[in-house]
């Protein structure tokens, strides 16, 4: 018995070997009790020595009898709290299913968020507009345009011929001094001539005609802009050595209009021209066009086949809500690693642009014009992602969650009680409310979630606000809904009946 007693002491010590001790105590119990007592011999008396030693085995097997069944006891204990160990945690199949489609989903949904957005630049031409209308006011811009309009109209008048024909006819006419002073001083008369047109264009490209003139220009080239990417060509945009040009046509005649009109006469002979500015650097181009062409097909498909891998990813897990937790983070992510992308994808082009086609100013003004769109779509779905992330949590069974809510809780309820002892109540329709008020909050989320996804361009602020929106009719329902009084059960202060009563009434 010594031995099984230092045996059960380790076995103490070692929880892992409780099974060991299941067996070790199933042999105890099944042992034969070898142990007797002494029988005196037939027909003689037990002296007392005898009987006392009988009677000392006796009490010695009882303590050991009973130390075998606090033994037994113990175990029994320690096999109670065997289920209490945490298991190990095995990796099922469905949890690496859902990772695995719940990463897919949030891939396809940056993709998504391009495509979508490609879509919308060329086949909207109140969308492509909005892109390109702030650029006439942005005065990188202008300035380029200045000097591009410029250049076409003094080139076009040349003004160093005009002042030496003017110089031949004042000789011709007996007047040689004349004549010479002019030709000393015809460099800076074309000068002087260059710079007034010069300002008078660029006050011409700031006013509001040439902003009008800008947009009705855009519009029009908006189906021209399709079809360079569909591989046609033609119209006020078009590609001309891997670069896709605009015509600039149209605003030099603006131009002129606004010379004539300051009393510029000379430049109504200015003949029609169509010069271009570069826009963009394409050496790719071909390759665009087909990206292009692939994301306008699937522009509509793409974002619910996101939604279908999210929504699968989710079914799927075990754990649905941890799984919208990370649907809601993993829509951030992949937001984020777009944002650093167009970062990236700037940088490249910025340094890709020769300062001679356009300069860096003006290049990143074009550039920042044509993905502002793009960046408010990103910021849209990060911010749905931390709004999914935070309602999954919120609703959790954590203990972070379950206090938020039950001091929310104990808030609307300070409140409701604060109005009912100053006689404001909500009556029957507050009980309504309160019998009624699982539906209502799915309504409340279904109405937010409808006009979410019909609004025409959702941007972050808009999502923000719909969101504070939805939380305070979510408390209005918790403050309005008044729970039904139940009467208190008479006690030894008498009944509560009349209080109850009229607290319902």
């Amino acid at each position: 018995m010594n031995v099984s007693l230092r045996n059960y002491q380790a076995l103490a010590e070692r929880p892992d070997q409780v099974a060991a001790a299941r067996w070790s105590w199933q042999e105890v119990s099944v042992l034969p009790d070898t142990r007797s007592d002494p029988e005196p011999a037939a027909g003689s008396e037990p002296s007392p020595e005898e009987r006392a030693e009988l009677e000392r085995l006796r009490a010695e097997e009882a303590d050991e009898r009973a130390e075998v069944e606090r033994l037994r006891a113990e175990v029994t204990a320690l096999r109670s709290q065997e289920p209490a160990k945490a298991p190990r945690r095995r990796i099922s199949w469905r949890a690496i299913v859902s990772v695995v489609l719940i990463v897919l989903g949030c891939i396809l949904s940056a993709v998504s968020v391009i495509g979508v957005w490609a879509g919308e630049e060329v086949s909207n031409t109140d969308r492509w507009v909005a892109t390109v209308e702030p650029l006439i006011h942005d005065p990188a811009i202008q300035n380029v345009l200045t000097d591009k309009i410029t250049d076409q109209i003094t080139s076009r008048i040349n003004i160093t011929g005009t002042v030496n024909q003017a110089a031949a006819q004042l000789n011709s006419r007996g007047l040689p001094k004349i004549a010479s002073l002019l030709n000393q001083f015809a460099p800076q008369i074309s000068s002087s001539v260059t710079g007034f047109i010069h300002s008078t264009v660029h006050s011409a490209i700031s006013s509001q005609a040439m902003a009008t003139a800008w947009v009705q220009v855009n519009t029009v080239a908006h189906q021209a802009l399709v079809q360079v990417l569909s591989g046609q060509g033609g119209g006020a945009i078009s590609t001309s050595n891997g670069q896709i040009v605009l015509n600039l046509g149209p605003l030099i005649a603006v131009a002129k209009e606004d010379l004539v009109a300051h009393g510029f006469k000379l430049a109504s002979s200015i003949p029609p021209v169509t010069p271009t500015l570069a826009l963009f650097q394409a050496k790719d181009l071909g390759k665009a066009q087909a990206y292009y062409r692939l994301v306008k097909a699937q522009r509509v498909a793409l974002p619910i086949l996101s939604l279908l891998l999210l929504g699968a990813g989710v079914y799927v897990a075990r754990g649905r809500r941890r799984a919208l937790i990370g649907v809601g983070l993993g829509l951030v992510a992949s937001m984020l690693v777009l944002a650093i992308g167009l970062l990236i994808a700037r940088s490249i082009y910025l340094s890709s642009v020769p300062s001679s086609t356009l300069p860096a100013d003006a290049a990143a003004a074009t550039w920042d014009a044509l993905v502002h769109f793009l960046k408010v779509a990103l910021r849209v779905v990060l911010v749905v992602g931390l709004v999914v992330a935070a309602g999954a949590f919120f609703t959790g069974p954590s203990r972070t969650a379950v206090q938020t809510r039950s001091a929310l809780t104990s808030g609307i309820d300070w409140i409701r009680h604060f109005g009912e002892r100053r006689g404001v109540s909500t009556g029957p329709f507050g009980l309504w409310t309160y019998a009624h008020r699982r539906a209502l909050r799915i309504g409340a989320v279904a109405l937010a979630a409808l006009i979410f996804v019909f609004w025409g361009e959702p941007t972050a602020l808009f999502v923000i606000v719909l969101v504070i929106l939805l939380l305070v009719v979510l408390g209005l329902i918790e403050l309005i809904g008044r729970p039904p009084v139940t009467p208190e059960v008479a006690g030894p202060a008498g009944p509560a009946g009349p209080a109850g009563h009229a607290e319902s009434g």
